[in-house]
């Protein structure tokens, strides 16, 4: 049985959180043993009672039976749909057949569409395309929604509790694993490495949008107490903290001197000329990640680290007149998920031809990356390559 937690957050306010230890990779692409959770909220007030996303298909009963145990489904007045991706929309189907289809759903226009694509209920379902800044008053509270599209779907949006101040992100502001506690309580630095991680692999190719939300919000002037995102841990000791840290990941600030390795090696040629870069560098500023016979490291962690490296070196060799498949498929992540101004030193090695610098370089043509040199030999990297990869180093430091 999945962990499962039920708590009144504030008057009337509900989280139900799941932990979700059986996914393996998020997307069916991100590795993640560290898991995920999924959460949804139910707000009781005034006679009113509003249900704020689900969870996922797979754990619909869970849903089902966690649900009943704080209201009759029947009486459901409103479903507030903050992004209809399948892990947060699965269970919507079976709320509406239990509710008899009475509740109204509110969501961004486009999310009418996807949620009829996905489950073929729009014939049913009383849809309420929201305006950008429409409210909704509830007696003694008043729901504002905000659009806040491409974080990371564009269906995306945000409600404001007025009087409370309590903010619903969807997946903004959200990250991985499945934390021991519900709130932002002591020490935070192991989930803030989950958070960097769910932003770069899930939000990272719209990273753009997350200042842009974060600049419309601070231009409301509103006061936001309480965050209570779609994954990870609600946010009410310190809401700015986590606010900026997804405006550090998504803007790249880097800390002084970190260095981020990442490198193929089928038989130790490459791995030889990194072992030496490594033992030049303070042990404390670099993190290395490797796809060798002995030892195949995680693409999802290794672009987590991306975002505040000062320097990228990558390491690949030449595979079948090409780029060694794993770096190749890394270089275009890269691009596509963690496109950031950084400088990059390219080390390569090959057999009776080159071939994998000139593909990582093609690949990262057009991105905000800078090859700033590259190091290129055959075989094995000997004295006078590596007196070429210390200047190379030495330039770039």
């Amino acid at each position: 049985m999945p962990r499962i937690w039920v708590e009144e957050i504030t008057k009337g306010l509900y989280v139900l959180r799941v932990d979700d230890d059986r996914v393996k990779s998020f997307e069916a692409i991100w590795d993640l043993p560290e898991g995920a959770t999924y959460n949804a909220y139910l707000l009781k007030t005034d006679g009113k009672t509003i249900l704020f996303d689900g969870w996922k298909r797979s754990y619909e009963a869970e849903f089902i039976e966690t649900l009943k145990g704080l209201t009759r489904i029947e009486d459901i007045d409103y479903i507030i749909l903050h992004h209809t991706e399948p892990d947060h929309s699965g269970t919507l189907p079976k709320v509406l057949e239990l509710n008899g289809y009475r509740a109204k759903v509110f969501g961004h226009p486009v999310a009418g569409r996807l949620v009829n694509g996905f489950y073929g209920i729009g014939d049913k379902m009383d849809f309420h395309a929201i305006a950008d800044g429409e409210e909704l008053k509830l007696g003694s509270r008043t729901l504002k929604f905000l659009h806040t599209p491409w974080l990371h779907w564009p269906d995306t949006i945000c409600t404001y509790m007025v009087e409370d101040g309590i903010l619903f992100t969807g997946d903004a502001f959200g990250g991985f694993s499945m934390p021991d506690k519900l709130f932002d309580d002591g020490e935070l630095d192991e989930y803030l490495h989950y958070v960097k991680k769910y932003i770069v692999n899930v939000v990272g190719h719209y990273k753009e949008h997350i200042s842009k939300s974060i600049d419309k919000l601070s231009g409301m002037n509103i006061e936001i107490r309480m965050i209570a995102p779609l994954h990870g841990l609600i946010w009410k000791n310190d809401t700015h903290k986590i606010i900026e840290y997804y405006r550090d990941i998504a803007e790249g600030k880097a800390k002084k001197g970190k260095v981020l390795i990442v490198y193929s090696s089928m038989y130790g040629f490459v791995e030889g000329a990194i072992d030496h870069i490594i033992a030049k560098l303070p042990k404390d500023s670099v993190k290395v990640f490797k796809f060798t016979d002995m030892e195949q490291d995680s693409i999802s962690d290794a672009l987590a680290e991306v975002p505040d490296s000062e320097l990228i070196i990558l390491g690949a060799s030449t595979y079948e007149a090409g780029a060694f498949p794993m770096m190749e498929f890394f270089a275009r992540q890269l691009a596509h998920k963690a496109n950031y101004k950084k400088s990059v030193l390219m080390i390569s090695s090959y057999g009776w031809g080159g071939a994998a610098a000139r593909v990582i370089k093609n690949i990262l043509s057009e991105t905000n990356f800078e090859i700033r040199d590259t190091v290129e030999y055959r075989g094995r990297a000997d004295e006078p390559i590596l007196h070429e990869i210390d200047k190379s180093l030495d330039k770039l430091s």
